[in-house]
């Protein structure tokens, strides 16, 4: 079982910068894919920006240039440095593991971006 939990959201205004953090516990998380996914009101879930164990990173290109997706294996933590926000980046932003048939979720955390 892994658990992961998400903290970081909060209100900003349009040109400001936020730091999500994912800490994961009960897992090996050195070895996983860590991922942001954003899901916006009536939209469907969307792939923000994925770290595979040997660092290499995607990312939408809706984000790129202005999100930084990162992770610290010592602290069993992956963060996404968010800047230049749009209010199109409004969201719940959900953390998500995946190592072999393993594939566990957040709860979420939400980032609102005013205009």
């Amino acid at each position: 079982q892994v658990q992961l939990v998400e903290s970081g959201g909060g209100l900003v205004q349009a040109g400001g910068s936020l730091r999500l953090s994912c800490a994961a516990s009960g897992s090996i998380f050195s070895v996983a894919t860590m991922a942001w996914y954003r899901r916006a009101p009536g939209k469907q879930r969307e792939l923000v920006a994925s770290i595979f164990n040997t660092g290499t990173t995607t990312y939408a290109d809706s984000v790129k240039g202005r999100f930084t997706i990162s992770r610290d294996n010592a602290k069993n933590t992956v963060y996404l440095q968010m800047n230049s926000l749009k209010p199109e980046d409004t969201a719940l932003y959900y953390c998500n593991y995946i190592y072999s048939d393993y594939d566990y979720w957040g709860q979420g955390t939400q980032v609102t971006v005013s205009s």
